[in-house]
């Protein structure tokens, strides 16, 4: 190899010739591992890929090993279609986990709206979506984040604007977030950008700071009334019911003492008439029949019997009729 001298200061130091067309060289090798390292791309198995040759969208690729044009020829985007995404409205995240650590950053702007009944009401919530059309996504909208804050923001003030504080804050929030999230995607569907609302969650709603301490008074004022009403209905429903019960036993108690009375009077007749027919028989024989039946219920009751001879003229012997026993 030849060599050639060079003097750098008071030395002298001998360096190999170089080839004139080395440079070439190397930019043919730059050129050719540029053009290999270009030509292939991966996929990862949550991604979809989306080519464009020269700004041009041209085919769509799944997870994998794949080819492209190289030099620039043909570009990449790999877009997340599996990945479930989530924005925040009136509050951020800062860590995750067990204790999540929220930004002290208040975002009123976005979340201070109006009830449908004039109040004010700070509402938190969550939109989570994914992407189902990457080319729909990447292209028909310049900024889709914007756009997605913008129209769930819309969303959101439009129905809460249709609810009253207490719906909004206790009663009807899974009804809410259900509303705004059918909304939410018709609106997206008309802008045809390849999104699907996963589920929006309210997570906290309160009253402005500067209203609070008014807003805890009326709820106090509204928990003690329903407390007087529930006591009041629940004396009504324990004197009531009761009420009724007797009423309703009373009414059964004459319903058969009318009933028993009627039967006994019918059974009564009935024996009368049956009687008379046997007494029009023989009147003698039923007369005495009468007569027996008579004493025979009237006699256990009398303490003392006295059997006085029709043909005795003296009143003598009847003092001889008492007991001993009972005399004082």
């Amino acid at each position: 190899m030849k060599k050639r001298t060079v003097v750098i200061g008071d030395s002298v130091v001998e360096l190999p010739d170089i080839p004139k067309n080395w440079l070439l060289y190397a930019v043919l090798a730059a050129v050719l591992l540029w053009g290999i390292f270009s030509s292939f791309y991966t996929v990862n198995a949550d991604e979809t890929g989306i080519i464009q040759r020269f700004g041009k969208y041209v085919r769509t690729t799944e997870p994998g090993l794949h080819f492209k044009l190289p030099f620039g020829i043909e570009t990449v985007k790999k877009v997340r279609t599996q990945h479930v995404f989530k924005m925040e409205f009136g509050f951020r995240t800062i860590e995750a986990g067990i204790r999540t650590v929220y930004e002290e950053k208040t975002y009123e702007d976005e979340a201070l709206m109006l009830t449908g009944d004039l109040n004010s009401a700070v509402v938190e919530w969550i939109v989570q979506y994914r992407i189902k059309d990457p080319v729909k996504f990447l292209f028909r909208v310049r900024n889709v984040q914007k756009t997605l804050r913008d129209v769930s923001e819309a969303v959101m003030r439009q129905v809460v604007g249709d609810h009253s504080v207490d719906e909004i804050i206790i009663l009807a929030r899974r009804e809410i977030a259900d509303s705004a999230e059918v909304l939410m995607q018709e609106i997206l569907d008309a802008y045809d950008i390849g999104v699907d609302i996963q589920t929006i969650q309210l997570q906290d709603v309160n009253p402005p700071d500067r209203v609070k301490p008014a807003f805890n008074e009326v709820n106090e004022a509204k928990q003690e009334r329903e407390k007087i009403i529930n006591e009041a209905w629940e004396a009504y429903n324990k004197v009531i019911p009761q009420a009724k019960g007797e009423a309703q036993k009373m009414i059964q108690e004459a319903e058969g003492y009318a009933l028993q009375r009627v039967n006994n009077a019918r059974g009564d007749a009935q024996r009368f008439i049956q009687v008379y027919r046997e007494y029009v028989k023989a009147k003698d024989v039923t007369r005495r029949r009468l007569y027996l039946e008579t004493m025979r219920e009237i006699l256990p009751q009398i303490d003392q019997i006295y059997v006085i001879d029709a043909q005795q003229k003296n009143i003598i012997p009847l003092l001889q009729m008492i007991d001993k026993g009972e005399q004082k």
